[in-house]
């Protein structure tokens, strides 16, 4: 009978253990390695560096399955791609670059940043390629210098896209050749790209499984059950990455200037001073990192120098309007250089707009000084000539009048008779405290 109950009890630890969930399999399903997101978007910045560095920094601290580098560019400068790639292909966190949202492309510089990724995808409707190199300055490459660099480019994505097959390898030469462009398909196609996810929850199903190698070998992704942590850009980095945006740079530029002119023009004071110095501290950063054709500085500061001309000696707006002139082929000589792509151009409406603001404000400026100028003094002693006032003596030739409520010495004019006390006069001239009048007609 014994023998037989512990049959039976040990039989029912069997059927539980078989039966009911496993309790360490739940424990391990809710412990799942967290994966992180992060977003670069825009143009290549120099804030991408370090927010990339913090985020595998992050991820190595949490212990995070992979990073996802959601990627958003029109490409950017050669020397910072190649300090990107230089950082991803180093992480020992698994990256995956997902070119997404729809409508978003991987382009240029972009391209590259995909190949340099452990895991690539793209969200559909989405473009890669066109990765052919453009001077750093704006300035004609010239042959020689471009097949440089296109032969060291195309070494580079070589050396990426080698595990994924002669295509994948031709198609991305390609891109820095012949500035090819592919749709996800098509990249999916050839091989260029390991996935099309529609959203990151189909991007991680995707995922779960996945072989990648990083520097510390081979690893399997585990991205089933994993819960998506944010790591967003600081304030500093996205206030950096706004002053690299010639629009942004063009107005703290012209800010600066003005601001700067009117503490000149008014010293005493400090808010305008203080906003010009800061304004042009802010460009000045902004000027160092983009491509711009510094030639392009000394037509706007002919174009404010104009301005002020134009305040000092009157010309009738001529020389605002050369200003307005010198300011816009300024401000595009600055930024928008030959072979400086589109997406690093100052917009021009918004360079003719601001020069017809700037010139509106000194031409207003202007038009009060003119009024001023010719606008009858009304105050102190040289306000008195013409001035009416009372004769308070009789004037023989002199006595004491009331004028501007105030009582004053004065004398008749030769060639007027004596004026009797109570009668109007009229200031002819003021000398020193001393009045000469006539009887007012």
């Amino acid at each position: 009978m014994k023998r037989f109950v512990r049959i039976l009890i040990l039989a029912g630890f069997f059927l539980a253990a078989v039966i009911l969930p496993n309790p360490g399999r739940r424990v391990a399903a809710q412990a799942a390695r967290p994966v992180l997101v992060m977003t670069l978007d825009g143009p290549l910045s120099v804030t991408w560096v370090e927010y990339l560095n913090r985020a595998i920094r992050t991820a190595q601290e949490q212990d995070a399955e992979a990073i996802i580098i959601q990627l958003n560019t029109p490409g950017g400068e050669i020397q910072l791609m190649n300090r990107l790639v230089t950082v991803m292909r180093g992480s020992t966190v698994p990256l995956v670059v997902y070119v997404s949202p729809r409508g978003a492309m991987a382009a240029s510089a972009g391209t590259i940043l995909t190949l340099a990724g452990h895991a690539a995808a793209m969200a559909p409707e989405t473009v890669i390629g066109a990765a052919s190199p453009v001077g750093g300055q704006g300035e004609d490459l010239g042959e020689a210098m471009e097949s440089k660099i296109k032969n060291d480019l195309k070494a580079t994505v070589r050396s990426l896209a080698t595990h994924r097959g002669p295509d994948a390898v031709a198609l991305a030469e390609n891109t820095i050749e012949n500035a090819e462009a592919v749709s996800s398909t098509e990249a999916l196609e050839i091989g260029l790209i390991d996935f099309i996810a529609n959203n990151l929850d189909d991007l991680l199903q995707q995922l779960d499984g996945f072989r990648v190698v990083t520097v510390e070998g081979e690893r399997v992704l585990s991205t089933a059950n994993a819960a998506t942590i944010p790591i967003n850009s600081t304030f500093i980095e996205q206030l950096l990455a706004t002053l690299v945006n010639p629009n942004i740079v063009f107005l703290l530029l012209t800010i600066g200037v003005q601001a700067v002119l009117i503490e000149l023009s008014s010293p005493g004071g400090w808010l305008a001073g203080f906003i010009g110095v800061v304004c042009l501290s802010l460009a000045t950063y902004g000027l160092g990192i983009l491509p711009v054709n510094w030639f392009g500085i000394l037509f706007l500061i002919i174009a404010f120098v104009l301005f002020i001309l134009d305040i000092k000696a009157p010309t009738h707006g001529a020389l605002t309007a050369a200003g307005v002139g010198s300011f816009i082929v300024g401000a595009l000589v600055l930024f928008n250089s030959p072979n400086v792509p589109s997406f690093q151009r100052v917009s021009v409406p918004l360079v003719i707009g601001t020069a017809l603001v700037t010139a509106a404000g000194f031409f207003t400026v202007l038009t009060f000084g003119i009024r001023a100028q010719k606008t009858r003094v009304r105050t102190g002693q040289e306000a008195l000539a013409g001035r009416r006032g009372v004769a308070r003596s009789p004037l023989c030739p002199e006595g004491l009048v009331q004028v501007a409520g105030e009582l004053w010495s004065a004398e008749v004019v030769p060639g007027e008779g004596a004026i009797p006390e109570g009668a109007p006069v009229e200031v002819v001239a003021v000398e020193g405290i001393h009045l000469r009048v006539r009887k007012a007609r």
